[in-house]
């Protein structure tokens, strides 16, 4: 059974359950000890981005601090680091909210979220770059690129309990 998105399909709302079990998921897979990969897809940060854009009325500036500050912690980096890049990309994705909700296609939110992507990831290259003086690895730069292409199948995995089932009336062969 393939599912659909149409223009006019009305989402219910997200259970706030389903929000917070969500970003525990993107940081538990954070958490998995992968080695030092500069270019592995931060999917906290996709997570993140979907919910500031779908629900900014309970996911904000304040969460993304102290999910920042947990990434900080874990990761034994400069405290504030991931958290100011996570505030960045909350600000963003809100401050471009209408424009991204407009377009239906998760390929073209996609192209669009590459600047807050791209803006989160210059942030934590240049204060680890700052508080380490030390350059990290080039291969940073493929870590946006590779977080958009998350962007369109995680969307999809996080509208899937939003979406209402077909009516009678669209159910009913013409």
């Amino acid at each position: 059974m393939a599912i659909s998105m149409r223009a006019e399909q009305i989402l219910r709302p997200a259970r706030p359950s389903f929000i917070v079990v969500s970003l525990l998921t993107g940081f538990c897979l954070q958490l998995l000890p992968l080695g030092h990969l500069a270019w592995w897809p931060d999917v906290l940060m996709v997570v993140l981005a979907f919910w500031a854009l779908h629900q900014p009325q309970r996911i904000g500036i304040g969460v993304a601090f102290m999910l920042g500050l947990a990434m900080d912690v874990q990761g034994a980096s400069l405290l504030g680091q991931h958290a100011l890049a996570y505030c960045v990309l909350v600000f963003v994705v809100q401050a471009m909210q209408n424009r991204l909700l407009w377009y239906q296609s998760g390929w073209q939110q996609a192209v669009l979220l590459l600047l807050p992507f791209a803006l989160t990831h210059l942030c934590l290259f240049v204060v680890g770059a700052a508080s380490s003086r030390v350059l990290p690895s080039p291969w940073l730069l493929l870590a946006p690129l590779l977080q958009a292409l998350l962007w369109v199948p995680l969307r999809r995995l996080l509208l899937v309990p939003q979406m209402s089932p077909p009516s009678a009336r669209e159910r009913r062969p013409i």
